[in-house]
Formats: C-alpha cells, structure tokens, sequence
C-alpha cells in the first residue's frame, strides 16, 4: 500500500493506466495527450471530469514518487505506464478491481465483475467476491463493503486509495416511490433496472471504442495504385 493516500486525479491517472493496457494495448504506454484524454472520458467514469495536461503531469509526478507510474525512456514522446501489482502487493485480477472501482465509483459484485470483463475476466461472481474479501482483509485495507444504500438489495464496493471513500448523493438517497416493503421493492427494481441500463450503456460504449480504432487503422493503411 501507497505511504500515503492517492489524490483523486492520482487514482483516476492510475485506473486509466490499468484500463487502457488492457483495452488498447497497441498503444501503450501512454502519452500525456492520451492520458488526460482518459482522464476525461466521458463514458464509463464516475464522477467525469475536467482534467489538463499540468494536472495530469502533477498526478504523474506524484505516483512515480510511490513507484506506482513508471516512465519510458527514449523516443521523441514521453509515456508512462503502471507499476500496480508490484508496487501495491496485488495480484492482477485485484488491480482489475481496484481499477474499476477508481473508474466507475461504488458498484455491487456484480457490476464489478460486468465492468471489468475487459481487465480481467472472472469466472463467476463468487470469484469476484473472493478476491474483493481478500481485499478487504488486508491491513490496511484497500476495498470496504458499503452499507446497502435504502431500497437495494446488494451491498456496493468502495476503493479506499484515497482514504475513507464518500458516499455518492445517488447512493444515499432514500426511495421516492411508496412506502414500507412496496417502496423498498420499487427502489430494488429500479436499481436493478439502473444497473442494467448502465451495463448495457457500457457495453456499448466499448464497441464505439472499437469501431473508432477500426476507422484510425483503416485510414492510416496505405491505398493501393
């Protein structure tokens, strides 16, 4: 574990790192340009943000000082690339995890494991949950298990490398439907529903994600006379 916590923008650079090793290999390590344009993605980040190149490097400063980024050396364009398993003590499938966490908030077992199809692929949700207790023993600990917000039926997950995490507002609010077991019922649906959606969302946002590179290969293949 880090000598310190991460600041936000900390983890969000190291979650991007983790995230895009994966997801575009072909262009990793990353440049500055790429990171900051992860940092502010759009898609599949929670909250979003509004990050710059001095912020993003300050960021990149700091985790290279906790051995957590290293960067590459030669070539005209500086990159930078990761250093989570050995510098937290974690397996990858964990820092598939954490990263996911980092990226996209609070979510259940198996949100996590829906959205870090790409990171890691976990063999069902026990496995997911396995490695999130082995998490949450730890000491210090890297994952809590949230207190089921009102109306859902499953607890969400919270990172801590950044110190105790704060509740989302969307997460602590108490249902507006009903009241009793039928208000609690509508909430759990909705979640549910929200949930899906959010998959379903993300999913497609990856195929975007593929289409685009598609497009950048084809346009930069040379054209035959």
């Amino acid at each position: 574990m880090p000598p310190r916590a991460l600041t936000p923008l900390e983890a969000r650079v190291l979650g991007v790192l983790v995230e895009k090793q994966a997801t575009v290999p072909d262009t990793y390590p990353l440049s500055l340009n790429a990171l900051v344009l992860g940092c502010n993605q759009k898609t599949a980040r929670d909250p979003v943000m509004e990050t710059d190149d001095a912020q993003v490097m300050a960021a990149l400063d700091g985790l290279k000082s906790l051995a957590l980024v290293v960067e590459s050396s030669g070539g005209r364009v500086a990159r930078y690339e990761h250093n989570a398993p050995r510098a937290l003590g974690l397996p990858g499938a964990s820092v598939a995890l954490l990263a996911t966490l980092v990226l996209r908030g609070p979510q259940t077992g198996a949100e996590l494991r829906a959205h870090s199809e790409r990171l890691h692929r976990f063999a069902d949700l026990s496995s997911v949950e396995a490695f999130l207790d082995e998490l949450a023993s730890r000491q210090p600990a890297r994952v809590v298990r949230l207190a089921r917000a009102p109306g859902e039926r499953e607890a969400r997950w919270a990172h801590l490398l950044c110190g105790e995490p704060v509740l989302p507002a969307r997460l602590a609010a108490a249902p507006t439907a009903g009241n009793g077991e039928d208000g609690l019922a509508e909430g759990a649906t909705a979640a549910g529903e929200l949930a899906a959606l959010k998959a379903e969302l993300a999913r497609q946002a990856v195929r975007i994600d593929e289409l685009e590179v598609l497009v950048r290969s084809l346009a930069a293949a040379p054209r035959p006379h």
